[in-house]
């Protein structure tokens, strides 16, 4: 039976550190393609995220002139059973490469593009969640504008999609037993409202200890864990797809960072049933 928390300590690389832990899990039902025998297959979650990050030049290659691409790999696997409601499918586990340019952002949007082909190549996903850990520390102190411009740059993207694929959804961010996020929640709200980008519409946040859907995925060695403070922003993403989820959580992440948050969180993505009046 696959474990629903993840213990794996992070593989010593050269020119990365083990608090660089990106962590994925995707949430939702996994319909296998007939052709795809999970027993016979010759490939796993781990060797086929290996293949497809390397293909796209995103793993961590140790060379003369130093590190070059994003992460290297820790662990990966795909659930066949699952005790977390909605059922776990699959995660993904990587330590970025250090460290980060001042003009560039987590790279969560590649990180979960990867986990996402990973798992098409064994089924049809209908995701409902999506968890991952943000190693915000791994950003310049403060994460500067520079990165969120490179974000809105990519922003076009998403202009001309399906506008009925809109989906109301509610991103919590948990600190652990650091409370930074709560007291950075106010300002990180009306600075999202100032900025213009069309991908995530923030209506509101609450600072109320609102029930957790999911739980924390790894050691709290990993972050600084257990869950504990909280925060969670509610709105509109232009879309419900991992692609416009690894926007949005590079996007807080750089907003996190701006308001003077500086260590790791642990994001949670879901769908909204309704949208939620703004506590503070």
């Amino acid at each position: 039976m696959q474990r629903d928390d993840i213990s794996i300590e992070p593989t010593s690389i050269k020119g990365l550190r083990p608090t660089s832990t990106l962590f994925a899990a995707l949430h939702g039902d996994l319909m296998l393609h007939s052709w795809w025998d999970p027993v016979a297959a010759e490939s796993d979650a781990y060797s086929l995220f290996v293949a497809r990050s390397a293909a796209m030049g995103w793993l961590a290659d140790a060379a003369e002139n130093g590190v070059c691409g994003f992460w290297g790999m820790n662990d990966a696997g795909r659930d066949l059973v699952s005790q977390s409601q909605p059922p776990r499918v699959a995660w993904f586990q990587v330590s970025l490469t250090e460290p980060i340019p001042a003009d560039q952002p987590l790279p969560v949007q590649p990180f979960l593009a990867c986990a996402g082909d990973v798992v098409a190549r064994m089924g049809k996903l209908r995701l409902e969640a999506v968890q991952v850990l943000l190693p915000v520390q791994c950003l310049p102190a403060p994460s500067g504008i520079d990165a969120v411009w490179t974000l809105l740059r990519s922003i076009g993207w998403f202009a001309d999609g399906n506008p009925h694929l809109s989906t109301p959804v509610r991103a919590t961010l948990d600190g652990g037993q650091s409370p930074s996020i709560r007291s950075a929640a106010p300002r990180i709200f009306q600075w999202m409202r100032e900025v213009k980008q069309d991908v995530f519409a923030c209506d509101s946040f609450s600072l109320m200890d609102d029930p957790v859907l999911l739980k924390p995925a790894v050691i709290d060695e990993l972050w600084l864990g257990p869950a504990h403070h909280r925060v969670t922003f509610h709105g509109t993403l232009a879309e419900w797809s991992l692609d416009a989820v690894g926007w949005l959580a590079a996007f807080l992440a750089s907003a996190s960072s701006q308001h003077g948050v500086s260590t790791p969180l642990m994001l949670t993505v879901s769908r909204a049933e309704r949208p939620v009046s703004r506590v503070e």
